[in-house]
Parts: C-alpha cells; sequence; structure tokens
C-alpha cells in the first residue's frame, strides 16, 4: 500500500504535492505556495520559497515561520524569501489550530468560475453536487458560499482582510478564493488538504464549463 502524505517526511510531502499539482497545470510557471505546520512545533509552519518552479522542489526549498509574529525560523540557503501569500497562510494557522497544512494553487478554471459573478460579490455559491462532501458538508440539497476576496497587488492586505472577515465569521468550508487568482484550502493534514484542492478544482471546473 502507497503511503500517505502524512507517512512521508514533511518536506518531501510537501515536495511530492509540488510536483504533481505542477503536472496538472495547478502551478504553472513559479504560481502558488504549498505549507504545512511544523509536526513538533505547533505554532510555526514551513513554506515554499518565493520564485521556485514548484514541478522540482528539492527538500530544501522551504522556509520555516513563526505563526504568531512571521518571522523566519530557519532557511537552508541565505538568499531565500518565503512565498507572498506566507501572511495568508499564517492567518488561517493563527485562526485556525486545527489545521496543520495550507496549500495554495492557480488554476484557470477557478479564474473563469470568478469572473461569473458580480465583481462587487463577497461569495460565490458552489453547486449542490455530491463531491460537496468531501469539504464537510452533508446536508442535503447544500447552500454553501466560497469567501471570495479582491486581488491585491499588496498581499498582506488580503491576509489583514481574510484575517477580519473570518476573525468575525469563520467560512462553511475550508476554503477561499481570490479573485483571478486562485483558490487556497486547508485541513487537519496534508491528505485532507490535499483531497479538497482536489474537491474545490472539480466544483471549480463544473463551473467554468456551465453555459455562460
Amino acid at each position: 500500500m502507497a503511503q500517505t502524505l502524512d507517512q512521508q517526511p514533511l518536506h518531501e510531502a510537501l515536495a511530492t504535492i509540488g510536483n504533481d499539482f505542477h503536472q496538472r497545470g495547478w502551478m504553472a510557471g513559479t504560481a502558488g505556495n504549498l505549507s504545512a505546520r511544523d509536526r513538533d512545533r505547533s505554532d510555526c509552519f514551513w513554506i515554499t520559497v518565493s520564485g521556485l518552479p514548484k514541478g522540482c522542489l528539492e527538500n530544501t526549498d522551504l522556509i520555516q515561520i513563526n505563526v504568531n509574529n512571521g518571522d523566519i525560523l530557519h532557511r537552508y540557503h541565505e538568499t531565500a524569501k518565503p512565498s507572498a501569500e506566507s501572511s495568508i497562510h499564517q492567518v488561517i494557522y493563527r485562526l485556525f489550530p486545527q489545521a496543520n497544512a495550507c496549500l495554495h494553487v492557480h488554476s484557470i478554471d477557478a479564474c473563469i468560475a470568478t469572473r461569473r459573478v458580480a465583481a462587487n460579490a463577497h461569495s460565490l455559491y458552489l453547486p449542490q453536487l455530491e463531491m460537496i462532501k468531501g469539504l464537510g458538508i452533508w446536508e442535503q440539497d447544500p447552500h454553501v458560499a466560497l469567501p471570495l476576496f479582491d486581488n491585491l497587488a499588496d498581499v498582506p492586505a488580503i491576509a489583514r482582510e481574510i484575517d477580519k472577515r473570518f476573525g468575525a465569521q469563520p467560512p462553511a468550508i475550508p476554503a477561499l478564493m481570490i479573485r483571478d487568482h486562485g483558490i487556497t484550502v486547508w485541513g487537519k493534514d496534508l491528505q485532507q488538504a490535499y483531497n479538497r484542492i482536489e474537491i474545490m478544482e472539480f466544483i471549480l471546473s463544473y463551473l467554468a464549463r456551465l453555459p455562460a
């Protein structure tokens, strides 16, 4: 039986996910970022280094960051910089102590799906598909909204808006979407977050294929 992601060493598992998502076209070029809470220290997480192609990550292409203040605790290469979205991952880990993995990808279908809602909308209502159960929603004919956030050049400003909204009202599902950018999903471990990325991409691909 193949190992689950959480049976692999943490750094190795993140590199495996990066290669997988790159092959699917979800992490083209250097896009996207992957992180996981340290298995020995809940107050920090490891995130992919900025500017590297995710299809050929090495186990050392990660940076350790403090959840509470964003300080860099460890890097394997002196010039390595954390992903631009590290502030978003930091907010997720701080707001949701049960979250131990956070994955962010860019896909064409996700961007198309959000283009089909009003520019001032703060959420995208998901179709009542069977796959939505994989996000923890078991109601009959559920009405579930995916939180939407504007795509700003100032990424920490996006993180602050996420902090504000989710601090006041946690989302119904463990996911958020930045318009014209990509989906972010989190879970109790790497395998759950990985599964949820697949589910969200399935749902968003469905929406993108509906008649305009």
